[in-house]
């Protein structure tokens, strides 16, 4: 069984900063890729980071670019978001997810959320303006 928890959700004022943690227990986690998505009230989820199993390839959405960044500690089963310079927009539930196939990596603009098979329940981040 593969549980993923999410934490570090809060809230903070524009132009602050969080950083999220993902601990994943259950089956392996070290031979997989891992990854972000968010949802806004009213909207659909969206993609906004992702990691590859060794750490060393990492993917952004356009709007967390330059803002966030993502990392992982295999040794602690762990990956961790941070995030910089937060916008009103950035408000929504962020969800950590794992993916489906080991040791492969994503080669388009994003990764989508149905190639993730577990996900965490998400923390709420809320920007005030």
């Amino acid at each position: 069984q593969v549980q993923l928890a999410e934490s570090g959700g809060g809230l903070v004022q524009a132009g602050g900063s969080l950083r999220l943690s993902c601990a994943a227990s259950g089956r392996v986690f070290s031979n997989l890729a891992m990854g972000w998505f968010r949802q806004a009230p009213g909207k659909e989820r969206e993609f906004v980071a992702a990691i590859s199993w060794s750490g060393g390839r990492t993917l952004y959405s356009a709007s967390a670019q330059g803002r966030f960044s993502l990392s992982r500690d295999n040794a602690k089963n762990t990956i961790y978001l941070r995030m910089n310079s937060l916008k009103p927009e950035d408000t929504a539930v962020y969800y950590c997810a794992r993916d489906r196939v080991q040791q492969r990596w994503f080669y388009g603009a994003v990764c989508p959320a149905t190639e993730f098979a577990y996900w965490g329940q998400g923390t709420q981040v809320t920007v005030s303006s």
